[in-house]
């Protein structure tokens, strides 16, 4: 094992960061992108210093694979991706702000409304039928509403 390690070359590191690259793109998470850029480096590096040993290519494969992805999440913490529909799949949190009337009272602080195709478990103060309500707040698959003052 170990005078197959001591045979490792330059190409063998680009190779390893092409193989991290088709599984980036394959599976895209941003993960193994880091660490093809560490491999793709490490090759470099190598192609430098040939007599570099594999244990210390090893070390630094490792170190720029940490060390990318630890400034890659920092990156993404500071500038996080502002989106153009924000609610997309929080489905709740779309009806925020809509108004509807009552079919039935709400009673002690629940009822249900229905709300395009589907119906939603809302709760609120107790109100009659035909009271118009606006959605104020989602809590997972449950309405929030408070009455529209008239």
């Amino acid at each position: 094992m170990e005078t197959y390690l001591a045979s490792i070359d330059y190409w063998h590191w680009w190779i390893l960061a092409g193989i991290l690259l088709i599984i980036e793109v394959a599976a895209p998470s941003f993960f193994f992108l880091w660490l093809s850029i560490a491999a793709g480096i490490t090759g470099l590096v190598l192609l430098a210093a040939p007599e570099l040993g594999w244990e210390y290519q090893i070390l630094l494969f490792s170190g720029l694979s940490v060390l990318s992805l630890t400034a890659f999440k920092r990156y993404q913490r500071a500038n996080p991706v502002i989106s153009d529909q924000p609610a997309l799949n929080r489905r709740g949190e779309q009806y925020i702000g809509r108004t509807f009337t009552l079919a039935e009272p709400i009673k002690n602080n629940s009822g249900v409304i229905s709300v395009d195709d589907s119906t939603w478990r809302i709760t609120g103060t107790d109100l009659p039928s035909g009271t118009t309500v606006r959605v104020v707040g989602a809590e997972g698959a449950i309405l929030k509403v408070e009455p529209v003052q008239a």
